[in-house]
């Protein structure tokens, strides 16, 4: 879906024009940007929410000549879906409320320890 889409989709839910539905997606986009730049968190529940994530300067590589180069210590912005936007789009795992039992790992790291195989 485009922005053009989105506006359209807009426009004939809510009985706008494109001209006011874009006016609408525009304001929305911008003040969640603003909010970003101040580095808040822009939360829509239960849809997601908006983040700054901070990367830490590091060393990469030129590709085409293989030299090392340092990589800039910089804030990007990120997108964490919400529970009811994550079960729409993959579906609801099944024995997502159950935990692991902490026994199997254990037996594992015991076997492994002792150099035989678990049957």
């Amino acid at each position: 879906m485009t922005k053009a889409d989105l506006i359209d989709s807009i426009a004939s839910e809510a009985e706008l024009s494109k001209r006011q539905a874009g006016e609408i997606v525009d304001l929305v986009l911008d003040e969640i940007k603003t909010a970003l730049q101040k580095g808040d968190r822009v939360a829509l529940t239960p849809f997601g929410s908006f983040v700054v994530r901070a990367r830490k300067a590091r060393e990469g590589r030129n590709p085409k000549t293989g030299e090392k180069i340092k990589i800039a210590a910089r804030k990007v912005p990120a997108f964490v879906a919400g529970k009811s936007l994550k079960e729409a789009v993959g579906g609801v795992k099944k024995g997502a409320t159950k935990k692991p039992a902490a026994k199997k790992t254990a037996v594992k790291k015991v076997a492994a320890k002792k150099g035989g195989r678990r049957r």
